[in-house]
């Protein structure tokens, strides 16, 4: 759909249009910015034009024009005009090897002239992935699967491959049109897709998959080398035949090194030589092949003559003998020939000869029959077998005989591996991988969001085509038992695929060698880059070392690291060993493509918007599916090792890794999973048996917005441990404008403790205008859906007595009023600070549990749960309960232990018996002084703000009164004595009306409807000294009435209970490391708050570390399974 836009020019002052492109720019310094960006980590820092970009001229970029409504907004958000300008002018400069190679030729020189990157589709993504995926698997095993795989199935292994690679190259298309690339391939294409987390993971597993690809060429190069170039140049050469293949892996591991040692040394050098060689090892490739279809069409006129030699019908090692002939006539005589001398005990025609040998006639086959021959009909099937199978030829016949364990020691062409349809699976797929060749280069590329889709998918089906066409030719042109003839030994040594090449073997040899040598170096090139631009992401801690390199940005120790690790795949010495590890490596990688385009395509993100329109989720979804089966079936025991790697890798950087937010989908999918699960949580409320508590902490912050009590948090881990919602609140008082810098601070300080006391879950801050709102808000908005709190945890005002504020007490009433009315749960711990750390270990001891009332199974859950974590594991549990004048305590303890035995809680249970004693004198002494303490505050209630009002009511009269009298007086009166006159009438007022209102205040029998007396503002000293004896005798008549008043019944029953109570609980708990109590209802009236807090502060006397628990009115433990 189109979209027209309308430029409409706006003039300044001046009247002059001002345009975006009509600024100017000093070019030098914008180029020495773009430098000062770049980072030479492969992930360029990147210039963003948008919102939140702080560029040092910004402040001078809105000077003369006339859009002075949005001026203030231009500060942060940017014109329209230079959005455009910046746009259009962006430019992602080359980064890796070709930076590195341009600071060298500079010598730390500024570089003035910027090259915008000009590669195309051909150049720049479709013949780097042709040499890439066209290798060492191709030339020196590709014939061997053929064989032994026969043509259908070594068909089903391309196929499985290719399509695996042209899924995943679809999928890669996707994320690499979806916005701009910066140089670094496959791994900023996962991580910014799925996370740090995943991005790490997969970038390892890839970075290791590109260093055992290393390997896998130099073993490849050295292979070629010892084997079909010089053989004479073998360390270790084998006097027996069984002795051959330690040798060979001993020559592999010595040659091995030596070349890893010489092509790091030329990489730490330069990377540019190997960037001028990289056209020379693409010609060889492309030689190569060509040479392949050149002497497969050549076969169908004059096939090659390479005669393979067959004893019946076992296949002969052709180098220590000449003619394939048991005798010959020489002068007419019949002499023994070389063969001879391998299967007799001498020359000698009487000789002792092997009984096969003997059996069984000497023929001559053809290797290359040609493609006309009609040998594909043998080809097709398959020939597995175990290690040291004979390679036989089943048409020829073959008379059986002599001790098969003896033929390990004869010149046979044997199987020097077991092999199985999956393991050719694994050593065949490092054929295909390199696909990401293109996407490497995205930084250089001219329009990389039309050429990596293009080049990538195009190069797939070339090779594919290859792969494909070189099965079917090889099966048809070649005879089956040179096919599974692995080293060539039935030719005299030559590579099996160049006795087929034309116009000479050593087009292959001298092509393929060349060619392991440029993938070897490009693989040591491009690792340790890699590696490097991980480690500067930050995301792996101890990486960081790797990200340092050379002044000019090589990285120096992500090479030693990368040819450390290559030398263990060297070790190995195998290639049909080591191909099989780089393949779990690449796997992995695709596998995370394919899953990073599924689930962006699934979660439909605002910023999905790829060019690349021909993918679909379901693709992409079968793409991953087949990476993880191909992972399987080619080794399942490296499968799960690579998985084991990734996911270590993945929960390190989950744990300790720095905290990256990318914008990537594994978020947006937690953020759908978690919308889908709060709407099914919704549905109903949890049953009993998954019932929790799910808490939240109110928390106090002192002056400067630290946290008071840390161990409440301490206490909130360890009876969670991780499980269930956990959200911790707190509130500011004030207006949220005001506020806004307190609350951000606030709930930093609150998270950081979190942090620090190991407590999972979230943070809340609630600025109100008052803090018992404040409270109720939290209690009633935390949460949301289905995940809301069910329990509030908080500390006891320790100091309410002391306070001389009574809303900290009030505040923590109604708190437990609105708990109780939002049929919510309550936890009160008294003295927090005492309570354990995370870090202790509670030794043998008990958590004592009053149960006085039934709460719903809270007081028996709270233990079990608190002893799931190591501070309180050695704990054991205790249940004390309550038993009056009518209860059979023998009774109550065999059911409260029957309860018990049901619920699955192994406790010790004890029945306290409580007589109606009498009402002592020190119950009833201490009841009258709380009342008496709550009369006199009720008589002192006047409160700061009503004092202050009062008082100023008083001087703006006594201002206009003096101003009355001012205009009466006599014009000499001094003016510093009225100052001083009014100044001692404002005290005096101030002073009277204060002792007015308490006397009022204390009065008892006060009338209610008595309205406030009219203050005369005339005085003289007897008035004062009235005023003042009136005060004095009404407050004596108050004191007298405090002390003769008797106390409340009801208040000396309570008091009664309280007392006899806490001297059970002290008698019997005193040495517990936890008391978990009932804690009794607040008072319906309001008027018996402040006795409610003496009768808690009773039953908690004496009692070091308390937990008071309030049931929120349901069940919350069951006996039912």
């Amino acid at each position: 759909m189109p979209t027209n836009f309308t430029v409409v020019r706006v003039k300044d002052s001046a009247g002059k249009a001002t345009e975006g492109n009509d600024e100017d720019v000093d070019e030098n310094n914008v180029l020495k910015e773009e430098e000062e960006d770049a980072t030479g980590d492969g992930v360029p820092k990147e210039n963003s034009p948008f919102i939140n970009n702080t560029d040092n001229d910004k402040a001078n970029s809105y000077d003369g024009t006339n859009m002075a409504l949005f001026e203030e907004e231009m500060d942060s958000n940017p014109m329209v005009s230079s959005l455009l300008n910046k746009l259009a002018n962006y430019t992602n400069l080359t980064q890796g090897a070709q930076e590195h190679e341009e600071a060298d030729d500079d010598e730390g020189t500024k570089k003035k002239t910027v090259k915008s990157p000009q590669m195309g589709t051909f150049m720049g993504v479709y013949l780097p992935c042709l040499q890439n995926i066209l290798g060492v698997i191709l030339f020196l095993r590709l014939t061997w699967i053929v064989g032994t795989a026969g043509i259908l199935e070594s068909l089903a292994i391309v196929g499985l491959c290719c399509s695996c690679t042209m899924l995943t190259a679809i999928s890669m298309s996707a994320i690499a049109t979806n916005g701009v690339v910066p140089a670094g391939g496959s791994y900023y294409m996962i991580s910014r897709s799925l996370g740090p987390e995943f991005g790490g993971a997969v970038g390892l597993c890839f970075y290791l998959g590109t260093t055992f690809a290393g390997s896998m060429y130099i073993l490849g190069t050295i292979e070629i080398l010892l084997t079909y170039i010089v053989p004479k140049a073998a360390i270790f050469v084998a006097e027996r035949k069984e002795d051959e293949v330690d040798a060979l892996l001993n020559n592999m591991r010595v040659y091995g090194t030596c070349c890893l040692a010489l092509m790091a040394i030329v990489v730490f050098v330069g990377v540019k030589y190997v960037n001028k060689l990289a056209l020379v090892f693409l010609a060889c490739v492309i030689l190569s092949i060509l040479a392949i279809y050149a002497g497969v069409i050549k076969t169908i006129f004059e096939p090659p003559d390479f005669p393979v030699c067959m004893l019946g019908n076992r296949t002969l090692q052709n180098h220590n003998f000449d003619k394939c002939l048991k005798t010959e006539i020489k002068d007419n005589i019949t002499v023994t020939t070389q063969l001879w001398n391998l299967f007799c005990e001498g020359p000698e025609l009487n000789a002792t000869c092997n009984e096969y040998f003997d059996n069984n006639n000497v023929t001559e086959v053809q290797g290359i029959p040609g493609l006309t021959s009609g040998v594909i009909s043998e080809n097709m099937w398959p020939e597995y077998g175990p290690l040291g199978m004979l390679v036989e030829n089943k048409k020829l016949a073959s008379v059986p005989g002599g001790d098969p364990k003896q033929d390990i020691y004869m010149p046979y062409v044997v199987n020097d591996i077991t092999t199985f349809f999956t393991l050719l699976v694994g050593i065949y797929f490092p054929s295909v991988t390199g696909i990401m060749a293109g996407s490497n280069r995205s930084g250089d590329l001219r329009d990389a969001q039309k050429s990596i889709p293009i080049g990538t998918i195009l190069a797939i089906a070339t090779t594919s085509f290859i792969y494909i066409s070189c099965v079917v030719l090889f099966g048809a042109c070649i005879e089956g038992v040179l096919l599974r003839d692995k080293f060539g030994d039935s030719v005299k040594g030559n590579l099996v695929i160049g006795t087929l090449s034309w116009p000479s073997p050593w087009v292959i040899v001298i092509g393929s060698f060349f060619s392991c040598c440029g993938a070897g170096l490009q693989s040591l090139t491009g690792a340790p880059r890699l590696l490097q631009a991980i480690a500067r992401d930050g995301i792996v801690p101890f990486l960081q070392v790797f990200g340092h390199g050379k002044a000019n940005g090589e990285p120096t120790w992500a090479l030693l690291l990368t040819a450390g690790i290559c030398e263990i795949g060297i070790l190995i010495a195998s290639l049909d060993a080591v191909a099989p590890i780089l393949s779990m490596f690449f796997l992995m990688c695709y596998l995370f493509v394919n899953l990073a385009c599924a689930v962006q395509t699934l979660l439909r993100t605002p910023n999905w918007r790829p060019r690349f329109k021909y993918y679909h989720w379901a693709l992409s979804f079968l793409g991953m599916s087949l990476c993880l089966a191909l992972m399987f079936i080619s080794s399942w025991y490296y499968a799960i090792v690579a998985m084991a790697i990734a996911g270590c890798i993945y929960k390190y950087i989950e744990y300790r890794g720095a905290e990256k937010e990318w914008g990537d989908g594994i978020r947006g999918l937690s953020l759908n999973a978690a919308r889908y699960a709060l709407i099914r949580l919704e549905d109903a409320p949890p049953h009993t048996k998954n019932w929790r508590p799910q808490l939240l902490v109110l928390l106090n912050l002192d002056s400067d917005q630290g946290v008071k009590h840390p161990r409440l948090l301490s206490f909130t881990t360890q009876l969670k441990a991780g499980k269930g919602l956990t959200i911790v609140g707190n509130v500011l008082e004030g207006t949220y404008l005001t506020k806004d810098t307190e609350s951000k601070k606030a709930e930093q300080n609150i998270k950081a403790c979190m942090s620090a006391e190991r407590t999972k879950g979230f943070c809340h801050v609630v600025v109100s205008s008052n803090l018992r709102d404040g409270v109720s808000h939290l209690i009633q908005s935390a949460g949301l859906g289905g995940m809301k709190h069910n329990t509030v945890l908080m500390a006891w005002p320790g100091t309410w007595k002391q306070s001389n504020d009574p809303q900290s007490w009030k505040s923590f009433i109604e708190t437990v009023r609105e708990t109780t009315s939002a049929h919510q749960a309550l936890l009160v711990a008294k003295n927090v600070d005492s309570f354990p750390t995370n870090q202790d270990r509670l030794g043998e001891g008990t958590i004592d549990v009053w149960w006085v009332v039934h709460d719903g199974g809270m007081l028996m859950l709270l233990p079990f749960l608190l002893r799931q974590h190591k501070v309180w594991r050695k704990c054991k549990m205790r249940i004390f309960t309550v038993a009056q004048m009518d209860d059979n305590s023998i009774q109550m303890k065999k059911d409260l232990q029957m309860f018990l035995y049901h619920l699955r809680l192994d406790a010790e249970v004890e029945v306290v018996e409580m007589h109606d004693n009498d009402i002592s004198a020190f119950t009833y002494e201490k009841t009258l002084v709380m009342e008496q303490r709550s009369q006199m505050l009720k008589q002192m209630q006047l409160s700061r703000t009503e004092r202050e009002r009062e008082i100023q009511s008083i001087t703006d009269e006594s201002r206009s009164s003096i101003r009355r009298k001012n205009q009466g007086a006599a014009p000499g009166t001094s003016l510093s004595r009225q100052s001083s006159t009014a100044e001692d009438t404002q005290e005096d007022e101030a002073q009277l009306i204060h002792d007015r209102n308490t006397a009022s205040h204390t009065t008892i029998n006060d009338k209610a409807d008595a309205g406030p007396e009219r203050v005369h503002m005339t005085w003289t000293k007897d008035k004062l000294f009235t005023e003042r004896r009136n005060r004095e005798c009404n407050a004596n008549v108050a004191v007298r009435d405090l002390f003769n008043m008797k106390p409340n019944q009801s208040n000396v029953r309570r008091m009664h209970t309280a007392v006899k109570l806490n001297e059970v609980v002290v008698n019997k708990s005193q040495g517990a490391h936890l008391v978990l109590l009932n804690m009794p209802g607040p008072p319906k009236n309001r008027g018996g708050d402040e006795n409610y807090m003496e009768f808690l502060e009773v039953l908690l006397e004496g009692l070091n570390r308390v937990l008071l628990v309030r049931g929120g009115g349901r069940e919350v433990i069951t006996i039912y399974s």
